[in-house]
């Protein structure tokens, strides 16, 4: 089972470089050219931040765009929702986020929830790709409820012939950063509680912009970088850099070593450009207006 990770790739409605000079269907683009000749893959997962306003015909970008390259490979999609995602416009252009290589929905287990969260399970050659729903609307923090907790434990009751992948947007592990812990998951004791003693052999997420790899009780979980930029944590103490270059990860469920993960950097001349950076005073602001509380 191999995996290509995207997340983060923000389309803008607007079909042209962002206000920070990024062009965000360019870079998706461009990263999905330079993976074609990736071989072996079973599956694309995108967690999270797919748009950027959460606008239709972003979505619309995205599902062309990704499809293509799924339908080239002749492989399912599956995506999550991230905190700039908007969960009407998402279903009504993906429906449960799981799509299989000619477009069409392909889940077979969905949350049905009084919230309208978009949690869903399918199998892929033995594997359970879960996608859960951390958007948390208006605020950048995740969440998860109870109602989608206890479908995820319903769900675990039965193990998959050779495990579970969850993916969802908010990463429950954080480095030692004010701005990641405040804006990351917000229950993950709930998460672990969920999948402790379960088939889950790992965990993906976005939205942090920068590749992590930590642990939740005993299950790997993976923060892939972002396809609209990355974060570069060499930057000055107190502050975040976020420089050009659309990255990915390929995840390796298949290796006796695995999960293994690579990560991928699309080809750009403009790589590492700084495309902003905000100092201490405005990430202490930012903390305190879309922190977790």
């Amino acid at each position: 089972m191999r995996i290509l990770h995207l997340s983060d790739t923000h389309i803008d409605h607007a079909g042209a470089p962002n206000r920070n000079g990024v062009d965000p269907t360019a870079s998706l683009r461009g990263m999905l050219t330079d993976v074609r000749h990736l071989a072996g893959l079973s599956a694309v997962v995108v967690s999270g931040d797919l748009a950027d306003s959460g606008a239709p015909e972003e979505y619309a970008v995205l599902r062309d765009l990704v499809g293509a390259f799924a339908r080239e490979q002749g492989i399912p999609v599956f995506c999550t929702t991230g905190n700039h995602d908007e969960r009407v416009a998402f279903a009504k252009t993906l429906g449960s986020g799981h799509l299989d290589p000619t477009g069409g929905d392909r889940a077979e287990d969905r949350l049905a929830s009084a919230d309208g969260e978009l949690a869903a399970s399918s199998l892929v050659d033995g594997h359970r790709i879960v996608t859960l729903d951390s958007l948390v609307p208006g605020k950048v923090y995740g969440y998860l409820g109870a109602a989608q907790l206890d479908w995820l434990r319903e769900l675990l009751r039965s193990p998959a012939p050779h495990g579970t992948t969850v993916v969802l947007h908010h990463p429950p592990v954080t480095l030692d950063n004010p701005l990641q812990r405040a804006l990351g998951l917000g229950n993950p004791a709930d998460l672990a509680d969920a999948v402790r003693g379960s088939d889950v052999r790992l965990i993906l997420c976005g939205h942090f912009h920068l590749q992590i790899m930590g642990y939740l009780e005993s299950v790997p979980v993976w923060v892939t970088p972002g396809v609209v930029n990355r974060i570069d944590l060499t930057g000055p103490a107190g502050s975040e850099r976020a420089v050009r270059g659309a990255s990915a990860t390929l995840v390796d469920l298949g290796s006796p070593h695995g999960p293994l993960f690579h990560t991928l950097h699309a080809r750009d001349p403009r790589a590492g450009e700084t495309v902003y950076e905000l100092d201490e005073a405005r990430i202490n602001d930012v903390i305190a207006r879309e922190g977790y509380k």
